[in-house]
């Protein structure tokens, strides 16, 4: 799952997959019914890294591909030995013009984990309740994933032939990338495969107001880097009868608090600047006047603070850093030794790696250890707004 950095655009695609207030499928259109087969199919497959399997996911995309009319030369498979559940597929549909470079549908099959327990209904069971779909995956990505899928078909079914070639690589590892990820091996050991003027992913939303209507329609150009870091406290331990004041977990929980309690500073870059400048025109009134005065100066902290209420705008304007694992002690009777904790930051485009950890060292103070959990990848450039996509899409 990303944060991502959005821009005011025309179109949304994923979220009327999963919101159909008043919709029912069994009065859809034929096109509707084979395409919710296809979505239901693959949400309830399960994907997940413990017990999932991207290559069924994958295997079961390339039958229906195939039934639509897809040689096999068209659709290749891929995995790895050391990970065979987590294959993806790559399929072509070849364009009339072979001078103009292809375009690359892109997807991941995987989902995050999901215990039952902590769910109300069955996460592999795709539910329709009062409109909204439930189970894992209905967003993140499968919906996508589906309408590429669905999107590929309709168009070899209907005889269709683009002057680009169209490209479609469903992969895993998107959710865990530290197990195997299948977008990072096809870009390093089968370019030629993948390779794409342009690609479109997973991204985007849109907002409604209180009443339902659509405010604005938005697209991702752009992405913020994902890292994580980890927070450790360390004590010599002792009896439980026999407290100390410098206890691990205090100390750890002192460190998490001021994480906690720090806000990263607003920036803007091109692409964000240009999301909330629409952003203040379709959303008057209080929010959007706020918007107006905070682009005008990211300082202002009142602005910031209306604007902030909303946590999608909150994360969009900075970095942002969260605490999401804890592991501490190792006996009910004894004082712990050891304290740690996962702390996962969104890295906004153009700050770094290291001043994040030396923003966070500074935070936690002098007795827990900050360090950069392994992978460190280099933090991500905002991509330019190319007229080629941008011009179709705000024209929808």
């Amino acid at each position: 799952m990303r944060a991502v950095s959005r821009v005011m655009a025309g179109m949304m695609l994923t979220a009327s997959v999963v919101t159909m207030p008043g919709t029912g499928f069994a009065q859809s259109r034929p096109d509707q019914k084979a395409f919710f087969g296809l979505y239901k199919e693959l949400v309830e497959t399960n994907t997940t890294l413990s017990s999932g399997s991207c290559t069924q996911a994958a295997a079961q995309i390339g039958a229906r591909l195939k039934s639509a009319g897809y040689a096999d030369a068209d659709i290749t498979y891929f995995s790895v030995p050391e990970h065979p559940k987590d294959g993806g597929l790559v399929a072509v549909l070849k364009g009339s013009d072979a001078s103009i470079k292809p375009m690359l549908l892109l997807g991941h099959l995987d989902v995050v984990e999901a215990k039952r327990e902590d769910w109300v209904r069955d996460p592999f069971t795709l539910i329709e309740e009062g409109g909204y779909y439930y189970a894992r995956g209905t967003v993140d990505d499968k919906a996508q994933a589906a309408i590429w899928s669905d999107a590929m078909i309709r168009f070899k079914t209907s005889g269709y032939t683009p002057k680009r070639t169209i490209k479609l690589a469903l992969t895993c590892g998107e959710e865990t990338t530290f197990a195997w990820n299948g977008a990072q091996y096809l870009a390093a050991s089968k370019p030629d495969l993948i390779a794409a003027e342009f690609a479109l992913n997973e991204g985007g939303g849109g907002r409604l107001d209180d009443t339902g209507k659509r405010q604005l329609l938005a697209i991702q150009v752009g992405e913020k880097a994902a890292q994580n870091y980890t927070f450790t406290a360390t004590n010599p331990g002792g009896h439980s009868s026999q407290p100390t004041p410098d206890n691990a977990i205090y100390e750890l929980a002192d460190a998490v608090k001021a994480v906690q309690g720090h806000e990263f500073p607003v920036t803007f870059t091109d692409t964000t600047r240009a999301f909330f400048a629409a952003s203040a025109k379709a959303m008057p009134g209080t929010m959007g006047d706020a918007i107006t005065r905070l682009l005008a100066n990211p300082q202002d902290k009142a602005a910031d603070a209306i604007v902030s209420r909303d946590k999608a705008m909150h994360s969009t304007l900075r970095t942002t850093c969260v605490a999401t694992l804890l592991s501490a002690g190792h006996a009910e009777n004894a004082l712990p030794q050891r304290a740690t904790a996962n702390v996962n930051c969104r890295i906004f485009p153009g700050e770094t790696v290291d001043g994040t950890l030396a923003k966070l060292k500074s935070l936690a103070g002098t007795k827990v250890s900050v360090t950069a959990n392994q992978p460190v990848r280099p933090t991500a450039i905002p991509p330019t707004l190319d007229p080629k996509i941008m011009g179709p899409v705000t024209k929808v």
